[in-house]
């Protein structure tokens, strides 16, 4: 374990501190974020834990080495959500007896998984170590590893669960300690809420580990008949399979902290009889779209391949690296709002940092220590970026073949999961940028319009107008300055 390691700090959710990370092995540190539920394309919100997560096991990598980290994100192909879209774009086959539900499910799970794949390697994630689909870890497995059946089953042996109602339910009264990482009051939660409409639940509160499934739909055998898990159970049995009973770190967005988060740490302690699942929880803020919640009825709602591939933000497409930036200019832990002007001044931000790191001689370059001190306060990607910019300063004024400062730029931004192949030049941006200009001189609008000539400047793309010599209207020619 290095020294820096010692440094490390997260903020709990669990203690709402922001807490010195000790690993339970420091050779096998170990983490588990929750994936997507594959029923349709991942939109911008879901790329957000992806980013932040993926930052957190390059820095834990750089801390424990490679080898010593175990990053598992599972995939859910078992949902309610995924019937639905099946029936929805397949029901005619399957009423034409053409393909069974779960030969459709399988069409619906892997063509939204193979494209959640190809969108997370263009934002420059890495693959995590495991990336088990819950549809594995039902049943008993041959090798023995943790399977939903039988947590669901020691759960009853134990008494935190019963069967109602064709349902196994999670009984939250044999859990005194229910609602730590929400801070819910189970007593808040119980009287006069949902009974009418639960009858057979003890709690309301009380959630569903295992209902029955219609002939119609997808259903694995069980002691409690034909059925299908529950959502909260998945993870409780993924995490276990591949991380152990208890271990060191699990992520997901804010909005998973209750009810999922809370009830995969109800299932998994009560199954295992310990303290904790994971000593250290941790949730990235929410995102909203220029300003407001993102919606379908709203218009704002765009997926990850809709940004990359169609002009459908801003009237343009947007590099996968772009959006990476924009998402970890704010801290994880905030609110972002997610906007042209962010991702614009993201564009803008990327291609001066590459333009410094094209500088940058043919040398083995050495990772700059305020950068991993700057992510080891609880993911401070700001002053990490700030330490770049100045990197990005110091390297533009040097020029020259022995250029220290480029090389380590070039480390950094490779660290962060940023290509740092030859910085290319937009055209097609220039040229939009050089169209605005002239409509900006137009209007006498000189203070936005030098703005724009000089933010070019920036970017080492220096403009000089001139007049058509045939129609004497102004035109405006650039060179790239290095």
């Amino acid at each position: 374990m290095s020294d820096a390691s010692k440094g490390l700090s997260l903020y709990n959710t669990l203690t709402r501190t922001k807490d010195d990370f000790v690993p339970i092995d420091p050779l096998n540190v170990r983490m588990y974020v929750c994936g997507p539920t594959v029923y349709d394309f991942a939109h911008i919100g879901n790329a957000r834990p992806v980013i932040v997560f993926d930052v957190l096991f390059r820095l834990l990598r750089q801390l424990y080495g490679g080898s010593h980290v175990t990053y598992v994100r599972n995939i859910t192909d078992v949902d309610d959500k995924i019937n639905a879209r099946a029936l929805r774009d397949f029901g005619d086959e399957i009423a034409s007896g053409k393909l069974s539900l779960n030969e459709a499910i399988r069409r619906v799970t892997e063509k939204t998984a193979d494209q959640y794949h190809k969108d997370v390697a263009t934002l420059g994630c890495l693959e995590p170590t495991v990336e088990p689909r819950a549809t594995e870890f039902v049943e008993p497995r041959a090798d023995g590893k943790a399977d939903m059946i039988t947590l669901i089953e020691r759960l009853i042996e134990r008494g935190h669960a019963y069967v109602a109602a064709g349902e196994v339910l999670f009984d939250t009264a044999s859990m005194p300690d229910y609602g730590q990482l929400s801070k819910r009051n189970l007593d808040e939660q119980q009287a006069g809420v949902r009974i009418a409409v639960d009858a057979h639940k003890k709690n309301s509160g009380d959630f569903v580990l295992w209902k029955l499934s219609s002939p119609e739909e997808p259903g694995w055998d069980s002691p409690w008949g034909r059925g299908r898990p529950g959502w909260h159970i998945e993870c409780s049995a993924m995490s276990a399979a591949y991380l152990g009973e208890v271990f060191d770190i699990h992520g997901g967005g804010l909005d998973l902290i209750f009810p999922h988060h809370e009830n995969e740490i109800a299932q998994s302690r009560c199954a295992h009889g310990t303290d904790v699942m994971a000593n250290i929880w941790m949730h990235n803020g929410f995102l909203q779209v220029e300003g407001q919640k993102m919606s379908k009825s709203l218009g704002n709602f765009y997926s990850i391949h809709e940004l990359l591939e169609t002009e459908t933000f801003g009237g343009r497409k947007w590099p996968g690296e772009v959006l990476r930036l924009a998402m970890l200019m704010t801290h994880y832990r905030e609110p972002i709002d997610f906007s042209v002007r962010k991702l614009e001044e993201a564009e803008n931000t990327l291609r001066k940092w590459k333009r410094a790191a094209d500088l940058a001689p043919e040398v083995a370059p050495q990772l700059p220590a305020e950068v991993v001190e700057a992510l080891s306060d609880d993911l401070a990607t700001y002053a990490a970026f700030q330490r770049l910019t100045q990197l990005a300063n110091e390297a533009l004024d040097a020029g020259g073949d022995d250029n220290a400062a480029a090389a380590s730029l070039k480390a950094a931004l490779a660290f962060l999961g940023f290509d740092v192949g030859a910085a290319k030049v937009d055209e097609a941006a220039i040229a939009r940028a050089i169209a605005r200009r002239l409509e900006l001189i137009a209007a006498k609008n000189w203070a936005e319009a030098d703005r724009i000539r000089d933010e070019l400047l920036a970017q080492g793309v220096q403009l000089k107008d001139g007049k058509d010599p045939a129609t004497g209207e102004r035109v405006t020619t650039w060179e790239v300055k290095r």
